[in-house]
């Protein structure tokens, strides 16, 4: 039992303090001949440690698994922000948390942006995302930063780092919160076409400051929910928590037609709670059913005056949501599909918006008594129905599963689940390879890396053409 204790202990969060390039992997197993391109993952990995610096806000640093032919290559960079720049040269800290400058940097340095979160490949563009700032061109291959991507200046400010791309038209549609500036109640929204091209932004009022960090599109509405994470720009210039739960806002959820405007928003009613993540959302005659993570009380934010919020809420559950829109009322449903943690939902995104069968989040160990590791994966029905359950060995972490169908007109959820694992005996990752549709009989291969990559965020593929 000792031994189980000391994992226990152990943990994934710790920055790696190096870039790498490994041009030939070793594979137990077989990789998959269908699996031709790059598993982009993105997460903070702090280049120099900060005073009081959130897990959240660490500078972003990008692991890149090139499959080809059965066999693999892994390279990593960290995006090369200004922040990261400016850092590098002075050899220290210069930013805090949340674009927080400490008090000896430099007076002109103001951009604190990480793009740490997400990355995605759009209208020939690879993008590195992080919510507080546009998004970040990089160059495939290589992973060289090429600098903030504007949209030929069609767009400013924020820029979520869950932006949807429409499986059928190709567009890509986005929001960004503080959108009037720090910690203020303003969101944009906006699209860009499938050759690049923004066409529209605008920006409109929310209930309240929040900390918006995914929203809903579906076929033909876009949902933005206003949860109880609450931005103060008081609480910061007094020196207490920036962003902090404060439930007796309650739930908002503006819902928009994706062809209307920011006047026309009506916004629905719920309990209070926190979603980091959607699964997926679509259209029932007049109803508008969205498939969550919820969280009954937020994890990692306090209360205003400092005071954790209750571990035992602080879980998120897969939860349906339900928007009735002929009117009769203004309250929204939240109904609970599965009493198991998870976190880190997706989907066949060809299904992006429109009804899935298919879904997968990464889950933690019932039985294990830390809420925060994800040790295992769910595959679930459309009804939220489990599938199939896979855990990993005790004290080893798993990152979000990322789908990869197997060819342009599989069926929905014919191909692979790509997920990172932490190995906490080795103290190394390897990425695991699983049939998405048979995830208990465990992976079909295993790309074996000699290094760890720490607990990141989200990562895409991109097919080799």
């Amino acid at each position: 039992m000792q031994h189980d204790a000391a994992a226990e202990r152990r943990n994934n969060i710790a920055p790696i303090p190096f870039e790498a390039d490994a041009p030939f992997l070793k594979i137990i197993g077989e990789l998959p001949r269908e699996l031709n391109g790059v598993l982009y993952r993105n997460g903070p990995n702090p280049q120099f440690d900060s005073p009081g610096a959130h897990w959240f806000v660490g500078d972003g640093m990008l692991h890149a698994f090139h499959l080809e032919n059965g066999r693999a290559s892994y390279r990593n960079r960290w995006v090369r922000t200004p922040k990261w720049l400016a850092e590098h040269d002075a050899g220290r800290a210069l930013f805090g948390g949340f674009g927080r400058k400490l008090p000896d940097a430099p007076a002109d340095l103001t951009d604190g942006g990480v793009a740490n979160t997400n990355i995605i490949f759009h209208a020939g563009k690879l993008l590195a995302l992080e919510e507080a700032h546009l998004p970040t061109e990089i160059e495939p291959g290589t992973l060289a930063t090429r600098g903030y991507h504007n949209y030929q200046g069609r767009v400013a400010g924020s820029f979520t780092a869950h932006p949807k791309i429409d499986p059928i038209t190709g567009e890509l549609v986005f929001f960004g919160y503080n959108a009037a500036g720090p910690l203020t109640p303003a969101l944009s929204y906006g699209a860009i076409d499938a050759s690049g091209k923004a066409t529209r932004f605008e920006r409109f009022e929310a209930p309240y400051a929040s900390m918006v960090h995914d929203f809903i599109v579906t076929e033909n509405h876009v949902l933005f929910p206003i949860l109880p994470i609450t931005g103060s720009m008081e609480r910061a210039m007094s020196g207490r928590p920036p962003y902090a739960w404060e439930p007796d806002k309650g739930a908002y959820v503006g819902v928009m037609k994706r062809s209307g405007t920011a006047k026309d928003i009506v916004w629905f009613r719920g309990e209070a709670c926190y979603v980091f993540h959607i699964m997926n959302a679509w259209e029932d005659d007049n109803r508008i059913i969205a498939d969550v993570m919820q969280f009954e009380e937020a994890p990692l934010f306090p209360h205003p005056d400092g005071r954790p919020t209750d571990p035992e809420k602080s879980r998120a559950r897969h939860c349906r949501w339900t928007f009735d829109l002929s009117g009769n009322t203004d309250r929204f449903r939240q109904t609970y599909l599965d009493d198991l943690t998870g976190e880190f939902p997706r989907i066949d995104d060809r299904h992006a918006g429109l009804k899935n069968r298919h879904g997968w989040y990464a889950c933690a160990n019932p039985k294990r008594p830390t809420f925060g590791a994800l040790s295992g994966i769910v595959h679930v029905d459309g009804n939220g129905r489990r599938l199939g359950h896979y855990l990993l060995p005790a004290g080893d972490t798993i990152s979000e599963p990322v789908f990869v169908e197997r060819s342009k007109d599989a069926a929905e959820g014919d191909g692979w689940l790509l997920a990172v694992v932490w190995r906490a005996w080795e103290n190394r990752s390897d990425l695991a390879v699983f049939n998405a549709t048979d995830v208990e009989a465990g992976p079909v291969a295993l790309v074996q890396l000699g290094h760890r990559v720490p607990d990141g965020f989200h990562g895409n593929w991109v097919n080799a053409q």
